[in-house]
């Protein structure tokens, strides 16, 4: 027979892998990787990581907001190539407007697109997969059109430091999603806000019964998804000095793979934006690694949708114990 000591420390040990188990596997993948190539822990390489996951950064933390109340976003890649070629368009040339202006429009075009998909799920109940998927579509179309199919270089100065500048050594992409980052966790954590999109997201009937506004907290989470879409489009466009049509494809998955490596369910109520970041870091160091030991993108996709596989299949398993 098994002792209650013995009983408890099973116990115990099985809480601590399930709540630590994320932190548990970037350790040792950090690990691996700097044992794997010797040029991994080099200060250029670092910094490349963080700048390189700062836009996939941005885009997990919205979808954290969305996949916290049971949705999906499956848009995000268009509207960062949409906001980003709205953006381009206002800082190009002599005429070039202040590059904040083409900021705060970038934004603007992945919020109303946000809404959009917020209205269309809320308010007319159209699945969230639907939706967004034909948002995705939309969206990329507009962006062929608004570009005329064709990239848009010759952007100011000013602009291009958004993406390729540096603060007292950090590059500019990666304060940006620090910030972000920060603001999300104290919303979520502290706010009356987050509180209600994990009500939402755990139970939204008996959210409703307690009187929260489960349609204005399910659109609202799109229109942020939206918003941070358009701010992580601007910051790509900035990064490579010009605004690509082709701009953002595959961006969902990645974005998806990185709140679900981190534990958010994706039946919603459950889930931290810390452990995003762990997610977030995760697939920036396995792309990275990969890279400097010379393994064919093709090969990358395959394991980045491996890992996607795996993790819905842990969340899946945890929420059937549950």
């Amino acid at each position: 027979m098994v002792s209650a000591s013995q009983s408890m420390s099973g116990m115990s040990l099985g809480k601590f892998i399930a709540r630590y188990g994320i932190v548990i596997s970037f350790i040792l993948l950090f690990v691996v990787l700097s044992l794997a190539s010797p040029n991994f822990l080099s200060t250029n390489n670092l910094l490349n990581v963080l700048r390189q996951v700062s836009m996939n950064g941005v885009l997990a933390v919205g979808m954290t907001f969305v996949i916290l109340t049971a949705g999906i976003d499956l848009s995000i890649g268009s509207l960062l190539a949409l906001a980003g070629a709205v953006a381009a368009s206002l800082v190009t040339g002599a005429d070039a407007f202040n590059p904040l202006l083409a900021v705060a429009a970038g934004v603007a075009v992945g919020a109303l697109c946000g809404a959009v998909n917020g209205g269309l799920i809320a308010y007319f109940k159209v699945p969230a997969f639907v939706a967004t998927l034909g948002m995705l579509s939309v969206a990329r179309g507009a962006t062929l059109l608004y570009s005329g199919g064709r990239p848009i270089p010759n952007l100011s100065l000013e602009f291009r430091w958004l993406g390729q500048g540096l603060v007292l050594g950090i590059p500019v992409p990666v304060i940006i999603f620090a910030v972000v980052f920060a603001v999300a966790a104290i919303v979520l954590r502290y706010s009356i806000y987050g509180r209600r999109v994990y009500a939402v997201g755990g139970n939204p009937r008996s959210a409703k019964t307690s009187g929260i506004n489960t349609t204005g907290i399910i659109f609202s989470v799109y229109v942020i998804m939206g918003a941070l879409a358009g701010l992580a489009g601007v910051m790509l466009t900035a990064r490579t000095t010009s605004a690509l049509p082709q701009a953002g494809i595959g961006y969902e998955l990645d974005a998806i793979a990185a709140v679900v490596i981190g534990g958010t369910s994706l039946t919603g109520g459950i889930g931290r934006i810390g452990y995003t970041l762990v997610g977030v870091l995760i697939i920036g160091m396995i792309s990275n690694g990969l890279d400097l030991m010379g393994v064919s993108s093709y090969y990358q996709q395959i394991i980045k949708g491996s890992i996607i596989v795996l993790a819905v299949l842990i969340d899946r398993s945890r929420a059937g114990r549950e």
